[in-house]
């Protein structure tokens, strides 16, 4: 049975695995929209070509061993994007030793 729900979490998409959590993808809007879904809906995946970054409008938080910073992407129109609530890996959190 442990077996069975490891291989069905392991098989879905990261954001699936965060309830609430909105994707969005980045070549499908500009900087200016992207910021605004992420103040509209709190929690928000962002896919940027293979991988993503996940974003927490306040009062939304981060998981456990990871913080909040700025982060910085292409968005839709090939312009940089650079954003703050990126929820990114925290090498200081207890957390994040093994």
């Amino acid at each position: 049975m442990r077996t069975m729900i490891l291989v069905v979490a392991l098989s879905l998409p990261l954001p699936a695995l965060a309830a609430g959590t909105m994707e969005v993808r980045a070549k499908d809007h500009s900087c200016d929209e992207i910021a605004q879904i992420i103040r509209q809906n709190k929690k928000v995946f962002v896919r940027v070509g293979l991988g993503g970054r996940s974003f927490r409008y306040p009062p939304a938080q981060c998981s456990m061993g990871d913080k909040r910073s700025t982060t910085s992407f292409r968005d839709g129109e090939g312009k940089s994007c650079v954003l703050d609530h990126a929820c990114v890996f925290d090498p200081a959190s207890p957390y994040n030793f093994p």
